[in-house]
């Protein structure tokens, strides 16, 4: 046969577009013997040919597969890896760490009580007034700024308002 022919029909076996007589060709081609860059796929068609005679028994399946089964069994002592002393260790170490991380998130939620830094009431109501004092003043600059703010917007809406009623009277 023309190697040619050959490589054309491997091109639509491999695209899975061969007829069953063409596949015969194939077959009977890789039988005999085959030039060096095409041994590959020499190898792959006659594991197909093997495989094809081979038989299965009906009758004898399950013991054969039982005394495969059987055979593949490991011999020897059984060794169980995980004892009870384990489960135990790994059960007192999931306890042990859940109780830590509740213990986080509890101190977390309930902060311990801050205690008073002033004996004198007097002494504590003059700090409490220095720092609202000192709040108000951030407040007092900040509504300056915000004021500041406010007359841009209110400029940038009448350049808009404007334009807007320019574009109104060409149109």
């Amino acid at each position: 046969m023309d190697s040619k022919h050959i490589e054309s029909l491997l091109e639509k076996y491999w695209n899975c577009e061969t007829t069953l007589e063409e596949e015969q060709q194939l077959r009977e081609f890789f039988k005999s013997e085959v030039p060096e860059s095409m041994k590959d796929v020499a190898e792959v068609f006659r594991y197909f040919n093997a495989q094809q005679k081979q038989q299965l028994s009906i009758h004898n399946f399950d013991s054969s597969i039982t005394k495969k089964i059987q055979q593949d069994k490991p011999k020897g002592k059984v060794v169980q890896l995980v004892t009870n002393y384990s489960r135990i260790a790994a059960g007192l170490l999931v306890v042990v760490a859940a109780t830590y991380f509740v213990r986080l998130e509890v101190r977390k939620a309930y902060p311990p009580e801050i205690a008073d830094t002033y004996s004198d009431p007097k002494l504590a109501l003059e700090e409490t007034k220095k720092a609202l004092l000192m709040i108000s003043n951030g407040f007092n600059r900040a509504q300056k700024e915000a004021s500041k703010i406010k007359v841009f917007n209110e400029a940038e809406e009448k350049i808009q308002g404007k334009s807007l009623e320019e574009v109104e009277t060409k149109i």
